[in-house]
């Protein structure tokens, strides 16, 4: 399994201290040139492989870490995303009208037709996100949602080698409006810091 995050501002940034810690090889692109930016990706860790855009589309499981009015862009990189498991990790303040009615999520796996989408990773401020997970014996939580329960079990598994407790909330209506940031109204676990501790 190959794994790329597209996007390496804070947030691009905070996944790839997820996979250095753990060993895990990832690609990390933007629409950059790859060398603008290998210093950022070494000083991480040598697992972190800097791309340019065409390359890191290749790989199975993406995260999407780019400004959310720069993902029409990485859409075009493919000619089809059939196959592709799509991790949202974007955030937008456009309001529900703005998206047709549907949380960013939905309206993102539209966009990215054939793709096997979940909403996750989202929800934590880079800050956060980029910290060890392991909290004091316990794991920091990260959401999943998703309209393809395969493509939820694949993330959630990932999730877990990269030290996180993953929780399923569902579909992507259901489950993207809970954490998803709309306007000046919320989604109720958007930036919700939480840990759960094995019995």
């Amino acid at each position: 399994m190959s794994y790329a995050i597209i996007g390496f501002g804070k947030i691009g940034h905070a996944l790839a201290k997820a996979f250095a810690r753990n060993g895990i090889e990832v690609a990390v692109a933007t629409t950059r040139d790859p060398q603008s930016f290998a210093a950022d990706a070494a000083a991480i860790g040598q697992t972190i492989l800097p791309k340019t855009l065409a390359e890191a589309v290749k790989a199975d499981v993406i995260f999407l870490a780019v400004r959310f009015e720069s993902h029409p862009e990485v859409v075009k990189a493919l000619p089809d995303w059939e196959g592709k498991t799509v991790i949202d990790v974007m955030n937008t303040q456009a309001p529900l009208e703005d998206l047709g009615g549907f949380p960013s999520s939905a309206f993102i796996a539209r966009a990215f037709a054939g793709a096997r989408l979940v909403k996750g990773f989202n929800h934590l401020v880079a800050a956060v996100l980029g910290q060890d997970p392991a909290v004091q014996g316990g794991r920091r939580v990260v959401f999943l949602a998703s309209d393809d329960d395969g493509a939820t079990a694949d993330v959630g598994a990932l999730a877990e080698k990269l030290g996180f407790a993953p929780i399923k909330l569902g579909g992507l209506l259901d489950g993207g409006l809970l954490v998803h940031a709309r306007g000046k109204n919320w989604g109720e676990l958007i930036f919700k810091d939480l840990v759960t501790f094995a019995r």
